[in-house]
This record gives C-alpha cells, sequence and structure tokens, in this order.
C-alpha cells in the first residue's frame, strides 16, 4: 500500500511539473538580416511653407526604428480615449504622431502625444520635442505583445487601421500581411481582408466610409522583388464589405477625397511614376472612371500622399537623376500645371527620405530618415534581442554580421563581416579580426579547441570559381597572437560551407568539382589530401550542409526537385549516403536555405520565403531580398514555425545550446546613427530592369 502511495504521489508530482511548471529555455538563435543593422530610422517633419523659418523637427525619440509615420486629425480626442489624466502633463494645444516602431524587438505601433506650444523656438539643423508621451496601440489582452509585423497605421474615430502578419496563409510563398481594424477603447481586432488574400498599404478615405488597400488578390505571390504587381481595392471600412478592384496595376493609395485616389505604379516607359484615378464610390459598388498620369517619365516617383485640406498638393519620394538619394517634393496640380517644390533636399541633401505623410492642416509635411547626418561609416557593434515566438523554448537575437555559429562551448561566435572571419565574445563585446580573406560561412570544430571552418573565395559563383576550405587556429594562451590558417581543399573548384561532424573527425563541404555543386566529406585536419567521399552525386546544386550534433544526419539545401530555376528544399541524408529524403519545401520557384540544426538533433533552423513578402518593397528599400524570413521545422517536416517578422531579407541562423538573456549580451541599438546603405540600384537604370541579377533589388 505504502508502493502504491508513494507512486501515485511521484505521478501527481510528474504531472504537475510537466503541465503547469514552466519549462526554462534552453538554446539560442542568431541569425544575420543583411543591411539591418546599419541604420536608425525616425520620424521628422518641416513646414511647407517656403516663408516659415521652423527648422526641421525630430518627432520620434531615437530609440530603435521608427517609421511610416500618420497625423491623426483629433489628437486631444485620441489622448483623452487613450490616458485622460494626461492633460495634466501636456497643455493644448496638442499634436500626436502614430507610427510603426521595432522597439522591444518586434515591430508594433505607438502613438506620441506632445505640446505644439512646447516646441523649442531655436533654430537647429534637427530639433527634438522635449516633452512627450507615448502609448503603444496594440496591447495584446494578456498584456504581452503578439509577434507579427505591423505597417502604415491610419486612424477613423476611434479604430486604428494596420496591416498585420500575425495570422499565417493557407500556403507556401503566400504572404501573411492583411489588413485589421482595432477598436481603441476595448482593443478588439477584426480582420478586413479575405481569408487567403494578402492585403497591403491600406488608406482610408477622408469620410472614413472606405477603405483603399494594395492587393495582391488571388494571384498572390510569384517571387516578385521589385514590384508586388498589386492591383487597388477598396472596401467599407466598418465591415470591409463592397469589396470592388477600382485599379489594376498599382500601389500604395491615398486618398483626396472620396472620389479620388492617388497611387504608385511602375511605368512601361520603366519609371516609377504617380498616378490619379477618379472613382465612384456614392453607391454600394464602387467603380472606376479614369486615370491619369502625374509624373512625367525621367525621374521616379513612388509613395505618394496627400490631404484633403489642401489637394492641390501631392506629396512623393522622387529619385532624380542628379542625386543618389530620396527627396521629399511637393507637386502643386492646380489648373495642371504641375509646379514642383523640393522639401528636403534643401534640409538634408546627402540622406534618404521617405514615406511622406501631412499634417491635418496641410501646413507641414513628415517622413522619415536616418536620424544620423551621415550615410556611410561603421556601426557599433550590435548584437540585438528580438520578441521570440517561443520564449519558454529559446531566445532570438539579431547580429551585426552574417554566418554566425556558436564555439561549443558557447563563450564565443564566430562570423562574417565585410567577407572577413571575426570572433567576438557570445555577449556581443571584444569582437576581433581573425582571417582577412574574402569569406563566407563559418562553423567551429566540436573537439578541438579554436578551430574554426570556412569558406575563402567569392560567394554566388559558378561550379569552376577558385573557393577553398580552410581551418582557423586560434591561439589558446594569447589572443593576440596571429591565428594558424590551414588549406584543406585542393584546387578551388567551389569548395564551401563546411560542417565538421561531432566526433571532430571528418568535414562535410559542398564542391562544384564534378561540374555540378554536390556534397563531399573529407578529414577534419588533413582535408582531402587524407581521401575524400563524394556524398551526393547528380546535375544540380547541393549545398549549404550541416551536420547534426548526434551525428546521424546532414541537413543541405537543394535544387535537385528543378535544377537551375533558382527553387531550393531542406533535404536530409545520412554520413553514409542513405536515407535521403526531403524535409520542407517552399512552393515552386521557392528558396529554402540554410538549415542549421537544433542542439537536439530532432529540429532545423532556416531561412526561406516561405510567407511570401510582407509590404511593397518599393516603399522600404534598404534590403536586398524582402521575403527571406527565420523559421523553424521538426526534422520530419511538420511543424513549421515562423520566428521573424519584418520587411528585411533575414538568413543564415544558428542555433546553439547556450541560453542568452537580453541582460546576458551588449546592445547598441540606441546608439546607431549610421546609415550605410544604397537605394535600389535598378532605379538607377530605367532602361534596364530585366538585367538586374539574382533577385537583388538593393
Amino acid at each position: 500500500m505504502k508502493t502504491f502511495l508513494l507512486l501515485l504521489y511521484l505521478g501527481f508530482f510528474l504531472f504537475f511539473f510537466l503541465f503547469f511548471v514552466p519549462t526554462r529555455a534552453t538554446s539560442s538563435i542568431v541569425f544575420a538580416t543583411l543591411g539591418r543593422s546599419l541604420y536608425g530610422f525616425d520620424i521628422f517633419a518641416t513646414s511647407i511653407s517656403s516663408s516659415s523659418s521652423e527648422p526641421e523637427l525630430q518627432l520620434t525619440d531615437g530609440v530603435s526604428i521608427n517609421y511610416n509615420g500618420f497625423f491623426p486629425s483629433s489628437p486631444s480626442t485620441l489622448l483623452s480615449l487613450i490616458d485622460p489624466s494626461s492633460y495634466t502633463v501636456l497643455t493644448e494645444p496638442i499634436d500626436a504622431l502614430i507610427y510603426v516602431t521595432e522597439r522591444g524587438g518586434h515591430s508594433t505601433i505607438y502613438v506620441d502625444f506632445f505640446s505644439t506650444s512646447s516646441s523649442p523656438s531655436n533654430r537647429r539643423e534637427t530639433i527634438e520635442l522635449p516633452i512627450r508621451l507615448q502609448f503603444p496601440l496594440l496591447p495584446a489582452p494578456d498584456g504581452r505583445p503578439s509577434v507579427s509585423m505591423k505597417d502604415r497605421p491610419s486612424l477613423f474615430g476611434d479604430r486604428l487601421i494596420f496591416v498585420s502578419t500575425h495570422e499565417p496563409s493557407h500556403s507556401p510563398r503566400q504572404s501573411w500581411a492583411a489588413v485589421y481594424s482595432t477598436h481603441l477603447p476595448t482593443g478588439v481586432s477584426t480582420r478586413l481582408s479575405p481569408d487567403g488574400i494578402a492585403d497591403f498599404s491600406p488608406a482610408v478615405s477622408t469620410s472614413g466610409r472606405w477603405t483603399a488597400v494594395a492587393s495582391s488578390g488571388e494571384r498572390g505571390w510569384t517571387g516578385e522583388v521589385q514590384e508586388l504587381k498589386t492591383d487597388i481595392y477598396i472596401f467599407k471600412t466598418s465591415d470591409a464589405s463592397a469589396r470592388t478592384l477600382v485599379v489594376r496595376h498599382g500601389g500604395w493609395p491615398c486618398w483626396a477625397d472620396d472620389s479620388t485616389i492617388y497611387f504608385h505604379r511602375q511605368s512601361s516607359d520603366g519609371w516609377w511614376s504617380v498616378y490619379r484615378a477618379a472613382i465612384t464610390t456614392l453607391g454600394d459598388v464602387p467603380g472606376l472612371v479614369s486615370i491619369d498620369r502625374i509624373t512625367p517619365p525621367g525621374f521616379h516617383a513612388f509613395t505618394p500622399a496627400v490631404s484633403a485640406t489642401a489637394p492641390e498638393l501631392i506629396a512623393v519620394a522622387t529619385r532624380r537623376t542628379s542625386s543618389q538619394f530620396r527627396h521629399i517634393e511637393l507637386i502643386d496640380v492646380r489648373d495642371g500645371r504641375n509646379a514642383y517644390i523640393e522639401v528636403t533636399r534643401v534640409i538634408s541633401p546627402n540622406a534618404h527620405h521617405f514615406n511622406p505623410f501631412f499634417s491635418p492642416d496641410a501646413r507641414r509635411i513628415g517622413y522619415h530618415r536616418c536620424r544620423g547626418s551621415q550615410n556611410n561609416g561603421n556601426p557599433p557593434w550590435l548584437l540585438e534581442n528580438i520578441k521570440s515566438v517561443s520564449p519558454e523554448t529559446f531566445s532570438l537575437f539579431r547580429i551585426d554580421g552574417t554566418f554566425p555559429s556558436f564555439s561549443p562551448d558557447g563563450a564565443q561566435i564566430a562570423y562574417v563581416s565585410f567577407h572577413s572571419v571575426y570572433v567576438v565574445n557570445s555577449d556581443g563585446s571584444n569582437p576581433q579580426e581573425v582571417y582577412s580573406g574574402n569569406a563566407f560561412a563559418t562553423a567551429w570544430d566540436w573537439k578541438r579547441k579554436g578551430v574554426i571552418y570556412t569558406s575563402h573565395g567569392p560567394s554566388f559563383a559558378e561550379e569552376s570559381t577558385g573557393v577553398d576550405i580552410i581551418s582557423i587556429t586560434l591561439s589558446e594562451d594569447d589572443d593576440k597572437a596571429e591565428p594558424f590558417i590551414k588549406k584543406l581543399t585542393l584546387g578551388g573548384k567551389n569548395n564551401a560551407f563546411p560542417s565538421p561532424s561531432p566526433d571532430g573527425k571528418w568535414v562535410v563541404f559542398r564542391s562544384g568539382r564534378s561540374g555540378y555543386k554536390n556534397l563531399y566529406i573529407m578529414d577534419s585536419i588533413e582535408g582531402e589530401s587524407a581521401g575524400i567521399y563524394q556524398l551526393t552525386e547528380g546535375p544540380w546544386s547541393d549545398t549549404m550542409c550541416n551536420w547534426s550534433p548526434d551525428g546521424e544526419w546532414i541537413a543541405f539545401a537543394s535544387d535537385r526537385d528543378n535544377p537551375e530555376n533558382g527553387s531550393f528544399s531542406i533535404y536530409l541524408v545520412h554520413p553514409n549516403g542513405t536515407g535521403l529524403r526531403k524535409v520542407v519545401h517552399s512552393g515552386d520557384g521557392g528558396r529554402t536555405n540554410h538549415p542549421w540544426f537544433g542542439p537536439d538533433s530532432n529540429s532545423l533552423v532556416f531561412t526561406s520565403e516561405y510567407a511570401g513578402v510582407s509590404s511593397e518593397p518599393i516603399s522600404n528599400p534598404h534590403h536586398y531580398q524582402p521575403a527571406g524570413e527565420i523559421f523553424t521545422v521538426n526534422i520530419d517536416g511538420t511543424e513549421i514555425r515562423r520566428l521573424t517578422h519584418d520587411s528585411y531579407e533575414d538568413g543564415t541562423p544558428t542555433w546553439t545550446s547556450l541560453f542568452l538573456k537580453p541582460s546576458d549580451v551588449v546592445e547598441s541599438l540606441q546608439g546607431v546613427t549610421f546609415c550605410n546603405f544604397d537605394d535600389c540600384h535598378w532605379l538607377n537604370l530605367p532602361n534596364q530592369f530585366n538585367d538586374v541579377l539574382n533577385g537583388t533589388i538593393c
């Protein structure tokens, strides 16, 4: 009887522990975001009156990344709705700004209130607001912010209209972006986009009755990274009824009144231009009356904005042939004269300015730009904590570099920055360059301390290109001593993506020596001079391999389903060449790359286009392929989970058994003031859009 009671007690304790005691996170995932660390956006505003002496005003607070602003028409009403007691802090008149921010490691929407009478009067190049009240507008019911991308917010009455990616799509490569309406007093959100349809860039009409969106419709996404080929639909803001296609081929709609929409598209002559659509909205079914081109060929114009107060003024971002930067300009369309007025070029000529918007009285124009005054330079070290969709399982970090990998003891991270290999402490401190040659991919030896493998040579190259695997041995006694470099492959032929076996004896890598990129295994110390074994064989590309911690599997990316069409899937194979199977595929033409095993060897982290795109690429062009996100999947192909929600190119993830808390790392995000990126290169070639290679847009 005592034995029975003891077993019953132990069973109850085990049940309670498994189901009621929270599990401590035991691992971390670190990934790269191409270019994301090199800028810090804030929202600015300036007067559009040529007679005004008002300087440029920085509206947001310099924390994290802030963009895509909107001025609500009744800020006092909005403030009383959110926090009536705040009137004791701010005095009338009150102004407000709604915007997207990435503070806290995730995208969300904030509103800042400030007294316009408290704006400083001393003239400087840029003036910051001294007093503000700040509130998040989308708190989750349980008090924890949801992990998704939020974009292009606008307000009508007590409802916030915005884009969110929190609901998965039904098929691979279908965007998760959809338009929602949140009732601010209750926090209840309603989806306005039809199920299975991706909508972008919502805009509410002047009466609030209608909302216009750029939509991919049922066509979905087919891999576009320059222009999404969206159409403009409008529907009733209250319940999304009367949804109607009004413009074929258009994006970024904005309303001058309930019968006039401005939008952008890439014209047949290659120039991005702004157009005006006259529509009928008097009945329950809207209709198109006419479309007129507003901006002529010869320069690019996009992301238009207009105010009902001054509908004769259209604000646009332009790229003129005389400048390498985007600038905000006004177009006076009265009497068809289309006179252009420069706004930002005279204030800050050597910086990009994005996505303009008007104040309700049309006296000011807002936009976002880098808060730093320069457009180049090296940023401070950055290891940024990102909100995890599974904080009880792993933490999530973005690194300022590519191809990160952890040492077996978790004490150090190797990564690539500007093609050189660096090693840094896992808290983000003390980065040291250990190899200055052109390199990509890193992996640590499991048994020999301080040994890192990498690929030396150009990336994205043909099979015959000279690329070799090298090992970098760090000094155990003197971190200032030069590392020992050893070449492991012979004769080039694009040998890359080394990954050592957990017993420390072998290295798997890809090579083009047969005329195709396949996988090979060689000795980890002596290299291929001690023998080499071909693991996969075929007229396709097998690449980006990773050896599981338990030694049972090698994961890799391959286009063997449809060679040379750019479509990659993730496969598994045993080190002896048996058991080949596909794990995950993102659909025809999709890219699913850079697999890395989790510490338990039962799951993988990878980067993919599986969730399509999350916003119009032209509206935030400081990225390369806007569809790359980080995912995890079980090695049997089940439970695909999206980890990142943004419009950047996330890639080259790694997974370590070390658990990093935000407090464990050195973060420098708030200090980033550099803007080391170019606008889309294809914007410099208006007649050669089809010559852009590798899907690269920036």
